[in-house]
């Protein structure tokens, strides 16, 4: 399969590795005032740089002078031995070092260990279930507009009608081989038990895109604004740029169904990247092992399609519904 040129340059994180918090990669701060506890995290994926610019961009804001008005932020790089592997000819090879650490935050896999992923979910996983709000920074396998994914609870699709943009909200239930990040522990709950717990993932665009850091920049401004844990003129002064234009219209993509690959052989009928409607049900988009792939209904959406990371019981599309949010 070819290799999309990587045009967005790889930061320098040789400031920020270290962290304050005695794990590498882990910074956070505190007003000394109450307040929610707002996360950032990038780089759960080692080649998904776009997050990576903009928390290393907010650090860089929080040492030059802007200061929390209430209420603690933590700043994580997540997959920093992913990331080292960075080669942008062969991007896709340091997405992760043995898997997916957006899978694996599942306490007992963490506990048991095993791989490098696991171990370091393991490490982060003391941050995370102290955070109340969470904002997990993506990028895509293939080009294609933002997607913002809220995960199936009302309190997160408020959240994203809230910050005004992306155009696209992913309602989605997550995947049947893990549990990533964005639905750890409370996150995953429903709105009774949660509490004042919010969590989102944006997928910034295709990982070499300039434009992914825009969107990463944009999607922080705008978590923190809602979360109102800095006074609002003092992060736009710091954080010149960023903010790009509201969405004109924000849909709600529903998924109904993911279609999960039986093998590495499974295909597209077309070069799909994401967001192609098909009128009508029926309409075959791809072969899973000689079963022909169809759209169970009219007017059906794909979500991430992609074959770059193809084989057996792994997600390679997902079916949905569109409504206004």
């Amino acid at each position: 399969m070819d290799i999309l040129q990587f045009d967005l340059p790889l930061p320098d994180l040789s400031a920020w590795r270290a962290g304050n918090t005695g794990t590498e990669g882990v910074w956070q701060f505190d007003s000394g005032r109450p307040g929610r506890h707002v996360m950032i995290s990038a780089l759960v994926h080692g080649n998904e740089i776009c997050g990576a610019w903009a928390i290393a961009g907010l650090l860089q804001a929080l040492h030059q002078g802007l200061a929390l008005d209430n209420g603690r932020l933590t700043l994580v790089l997540a997959n920093l031995e992913a990331f080292d592997r960075f080669d942008a000819a062969n991007h896709d090879a340091s997405r992760f070092v043995d898997e997916d650490m957006n899978r694996q935050w599942i306490d007992a896999r963490m506990d048991e260990g095993g791989t490098r992923e696991r171990r370091r979910a393991a490490a982060l996983r003391p941050f995370v279930r102290q955070a109340d709000w969470l904002l997990d920074l993506h990028s895509m396998h293939e080009p294609s507009a933002p997607l913002l994914l809220t995960g199936v609870q009302p309190r997160n699709r408020d959240l994203a009608r809230r910050m005004g943009a992306p155009m696209h909200i992913v309602v989605d239930a997550g995947h049947k081989d893990g549990t990533r990040l964005r639905d750890y522990g409370r996150f995953g709950l429903g709105d009774e038990e949660a509490g004042d717990s919010r969590s989102l993932l944006i997928e910034c665009g295709f990982h070499g895109d300039p434009s992914s850091r825009d969107v990463a920049r944009d999607q922080c401004l705008r978590f923190l604004e809602v979360a109102s844990i800095f006074a609002p003129a003092a992060l736009h002064e710091a954080l010149p740029g960023w903010r790009q234009a509201d969405a004109p219209a924000q849909w709600a993509l529903e998924v109904t169904a993911p279609v999960v690959a039986k093998s590495s052989g499974f295909r597209f009928h077309a070069p799909f990247t994401g967001l192609e409607r098909f009128d009508k049900a029926g309409t075959v988009i791809g072969d899973n092992d000689g079963e022909p792939v169809l759209t169970p209904y009219d007017d059906c959406v794909l979500v991430m399609p992609s074959v770059r990371q193809a084989r057996a019981g792994v997600t390679v599309v997902r079916f949905a519904r569109r409504s206004l949010l």
